[in-house]
């Protein structure tokens, strides 16, 4: 039987929720790139977005989901992958993996809601309001895009740590099996 020193003891549960980053990754790509092809194929849509107050942050939200979602989820499933088998050694903690997983989207899908709904409430009242009293309309919403980055990037951190840990090696002594090598 072939040695593995980078299998996990959960090495299923690891590679199903390897598996989840890209699947994540192909959800998010393709409903960021449909957004784009709605907002470009509505021109009423995009005059709202262009030419409103606070309708830029409906973009924003666009633009979130894509790197955060379709760019770091590739890059995250990816590096999941590669990374135990270059150091030949297990991720340094399965159960941070599962963290970072539902922090990331939680915060992200909370980031690209809150940006999308402080865009169209700021958007439409500007309309009938002062561009001050807009603004006190959007703010709120803006401070939890900012409680929810702050959840992505904690996630982040979570995730280089466990990168990190699993480069450097960590508590167990792996001794690379000669046969395999």
């Amino acid at each position: 039987m072939r040695v593995r020193p980078w299998a996990h003891e959960r090495e299923q549960d690891y590679r199903k929720y390897t598996l989840w980053f890209i699947y994540a990754c192909i959800i998010y790509s393709i409903i960021g790139f449909s957004w784009g092809v709605v907002v470009g194929m509505f021109p009423d849509l995009r005059e709202f977005i262009n030419h409103r107050p606070h309708g830029n942050l409906i973009m924003l939200g666009h633009g979130h989901l894509n790197l955060l979602g379709w760019v770091e989820m590739a890059i995250f499933g990816s590096i999941y992958y590669i990374i135990p088998r270059l150091v030949r050694r297990p991720i340094y903690s399965f159960k941070l993996v599962r963290i970072h997983f539902w922090m990331h989207n939680f915060g992200l899908l909370g980031m690209v809601v809150s940006f999308v709904a402080a865009g169209v409430m700021g958007g439409a009242a500007s309309m009938t309001m002062s561009p001050a009293e807009a603004s006190a309309i959007v703010r709120p919403i803006m401070i939890t895009v900012g409680m929810f980055g702050l959840l992505v990037l904690s996630a982040n951190m979570i995730w280089g740590y466990n990168i990190f840990r699993t480069c450097m090696g960590w508590e167990k002594d792996y001794v690379r099996d000669s046969a395999t090598v």
